[in-house]
């Protein structure tokens, strides 16, 4: 298997994706090394000169203004990072870390940071070696960059604090010591340049994005299977409407998915044949998921664009010019995560609406709650509930954090981001919609077995028995959180979403 390549500009979501959770290797790509050292050797330069540049030669934020003799930049550098870590909270999961170091690495090797080359193949040995730095999740307010998560990060890289190695806590010392990597003492603008950036909230949201595009296919997949066991009508999908009428890219591709994953049913039905048309829950997936889907292609371009970036400060250019901005401000990624936030909810809300239609023998023309002895069974009545109260619970995380901003550092930080916060939220969302997918899943092939699987399209047949290997159908109430936590984990490993890429046709590049 080949490594991903570490080198500032080719690095992808699914690069990422691979390395965070599959533990593909990373390595450093060519150029990398001199592009880094160059940019070290004007750092090294302004000490020399003793010249007033923020960050190396003087204190940060609001103490921008004081000069640091030369005889105490390294102890500048070092107590950045202690004082910074100050988060509070869970530890974020080990993934998440990893994509961290990942990204944080990926940054510097753009050689507009002016560390030393030392300070990337650090990152990059922790990585291999499977040292994850206990992070708490929460005291970051996207701007500058998100410092307390990253001084967690930093202050394993100098000994200090605790990780996790190959899954056991431990002091940070002994599991550098045990992987052969030497601790840093850091050098003039080495722990502003670990501290200053996005990669905590991008590392989140980057695995978040990764999981939502495998709900929007799930979505699709759990829709067909309850149009079919509802008798829907597919002509709300023909292409005339999708590619020619109203071509927003989502849309149409996911008309398309439709079109295909339903080819060969005889359950669905024609207009007029059950009823003239069908409830929006129904109809109006192609939408609803293809409006999701392009949401989901603008976070992906915000996030490509995001983790091949520099955004520490000041930055150091190939003319020697060292400019002080804001490249850490998280803004970008706060709104797309904001927008991922909203998109992959609403996949819940109208889940939630066919789950519904489902266990409602008034809408189904199937028993109630799709139990043969209603009244001593209560069937999935409650697994709907627990749909709802996600949906819910969505509806609260979806306001967006991105609208809010607190002053800090005496007010010379007066506009922030909470980008994290707003990561942290889809994060969450993700997780709650796979869930609410999966008891849509669980009722459709339910009711499918009222009407014979042998009916099914071949493609919603593949689904079908997918569940139906995790669990068996409902013939007397049972304990069903075992097997919620069962469809989940198909829809979380994204088992649900491989069937329809082997029955989808290959995408365009507009879809």
């Amino acid at each position: 298997m080949s490594s991903v390549l570490i080198d500032g500009t080719t690095l992808t979501c699914d690069d990422v994706a691979s390395v965070a959770r599959r533990r593909k290797a990373a390595r450093v790509g060519p150029g990398v090394k001199e592009r880094i050292e160059r940019s070290c050797r004007v750092v090294e330069a302004i000490v020399a000169r003793n010249s007033v540049v923020y960050g190396i030669t003087t204190g940060f934020g609001h103490l921008a203004r004081v000069t640091i003799p030369q005889g105490e930049l390294e102890s500048l550098q070092r107590n950045l990072i202690l004082s910074h870590a100050v988060g509070t909270g869970d530890p974020l999961p080990d993934e998440v870390v990893r994509a961290m170091l990942l990204l944080r690495a990926n940054s510097l090797a753009k050689g507009l940071s002016g560390v030393r080359f030392e300070v990337v193949d650090a990152l990059v040995k922790s990585l291999e070696a499977d040292i994850c730095p206990l992070v708490p999740e929460k005291g970051s307010l996207g701007a500058s960059g998100d410092l307390a998560p990253l001084a967690h990060l930093a202050l394993a890289l100098l000994g200090e604090g605790n990780v996790r190695m190959g899954g056991v806590e431990m002091p940070a010392k002994e599991a550098l010591g045990r992987a052969g990597i030497a601790p840093l003492v850091l050098r003039p603008k080495e722990g502003l340049a670990l501290i200053n950036g996005t990669q905590a909230m991008t590392a989140i949201g980057t695995l978040a994005l990764h999981d939502a595009e495998a709900l929007a296919a799930t979505a699709d997949a759990a829709a067909c299977v309850s149009i079919e066991a509802l008798r829907g009508i597919p002509a709300a999908f023909d292409e005339r409407l999708h590619d020619e009428a109203r071509p927003h890219p989502g849309q149409a591709a996911c008309a398309r998915t439709l079109r295909t994953l339903l080819e060969g049913s005889r359950l669905v039905s024609a207009p007029g044949e059950v009823r003239v048309q069908d409830a929006y829950s129904l109809r109006c997936v192609p939408q609803v998921h293809g409006a999701t889907r392009d949401a989901l292609a603008y976070v992906r371009r915000v996030l490509e664009i995001e983790i091949n970036s520099a955004s520490d400060n000041p930055l150091i250019f190939g003319d020697g010019s060292v400019i002080s901005g804001g490249n850490f401000h998280g803004q970008p990624v706060a709104l797309a995560m904001d927008f991922l936030c909203m998109a992959a909810s609403d996949l819940g809300s109208i889940s939630e609406r066919r789950i519904e239609r489902l266990l409602n023998p008034t809408l189904s023309e199937l028993p109630a709650f799709l139990t043969r002895h209603g009244g001593v069974n209560s069937g999935f009545m409650i697994a709907h509930y627990t749909a709802a109260a996600l949906v819910s619970e969505n509806k609260v995380l979806s306001s967006p954090a991105s609208v809010d901003s607190i002053p800090v550092s005496a007010s010379q930080e007066d506009h922030v981001s909470m980008g994290t916060i707003a990561a942290r939220k889809a994060r969450q969302v993700v997780d709650n919609v796979a869930r609410v997918l999966a008891v849509e899943l669980m009722c459709a092939c339910q009711a499918v077995d009222f009407r014979g699987p042998e009916n099914l399209a071949p493609a919603t047949r593949a689904i079908y028995d997918a569940v139906r290997e995790a669990v068996p159908p409902l013939q007397e109430d049972r304990w069903l959180h075992p097997d919620l936590e069962a469809v989940t984990r198909l829809v979380a490993e994204g088992r649900i979403a491989q069937v329809v890429a082997a029955f989808s046709p290959p995408r365009t590049p507009a879809a």
